[in-house]
């Protein structure tokens, strides 16, 4: 079962149809550099499914953020597993028109708050070395690069995120 997640601003809910042409721009652009792209119509529209296929799979996967006052998407937050991640992983996005309002922190927030109740266990967020609005949303969410650990893509920063439930 897809959980739908709320905050104060948010809804974070199962991606539909009515989500793919967004996400499929996003992903076929320059914006989406950071993810290994620009990517072909068909490698996006692998990735959306796989987004929404990792629930039946593992429990956990994808959410679309949606501004809960307009229902409009702003973005993407989720859980991703499985092969090709050496650790579950803890990743976002936001469209252009959303970013700098706070939303990606938010989102990944309560995405992360739910992980770690829901299915604990390590969570990391794979962030290449250019993308430094991510870095900064890991370091401000309380992650630290783990040194140690085995990235997602060749030199990729691991930052590791701890519950804080079980430091106090």
């Amino acid at each position: 079962m897809i959980p739908t997640l709320q905050t104060e601003r948010l809804r974070l809910r199962a991606a539909t149809m009515d989500d793919w042409p967004d996400y499929a721009a996003l992903m076929m652009s320059e914006r989406s550099i950071h993810m290994g792209g620009p990517h072909a119509l068909a490698t996006a529209w692998g990735m959306f499914c796989n987004d929404i296929a990792q629930w039946s799979l593992f429990g956990h996967g994808c959410l679309m953020i949606e501004e809960r006052q307009t229902g409009q998407c702003v973005g993407q937050v989720g859980i991703n597993a499985g092969p090709l991640f050496p650790e579950r992983e803890l990743g976002w996005f936001l469209y252009k028109h959303a970013e700098g309002k706070g939303y990606a922190f938010e989102a990944a927030s309560e995405m992360r708050a739910w992980a770690l109740t829901s299915r604990p266990g390590a969570l990391v967020s794979y962030i290449r070395p250019d993308n430094l609005r991510s870095k900064a949303l890991a370091e401000r969410l309380g992650a630290e690069i783990d040194p140690t650990a085995k990235p997602h893509a060749p030199g990729d920063f691991v930052f590791r995120h701890r519950d804080q439930r079980l430091e106090t």
